[in-house]
């Protein structure tokens, strides 16, 4: 099953942007995320097209599983 993490955050011009991360760890903890995401805002680690992050909106785990009915 593919899982991906997915950081949101809101950037200086008002609007969404995402980071995904491919494959986190199976015990990964919501304070772990928060830690995470405070620390890419303060050290303004990452920029988008809309300016630098400035705020966290959210974070979410995607799971997708693919069930392969022929070949």
């Amino acid at each position: 099953m593919d899982k991906n993490l997915e950081l949101i955050f809101k950037n200086v011009a008002g609007r969404n942007a995402r980071i995904s991360m491919k494959d986190p760890k199976d015990d990964l903890t919501t304070e772990e995320v928060q830690t995470l995401m405070d620390n890419i805002v303060a050290k303004d680690v990452f920029d988008s097209t809309g300016g630098a992050l400035v705020e966290v909106v959210g974070a979410r785990l995607i799971q997708k599983e693919i069930i392969q009915l022929i070949g």
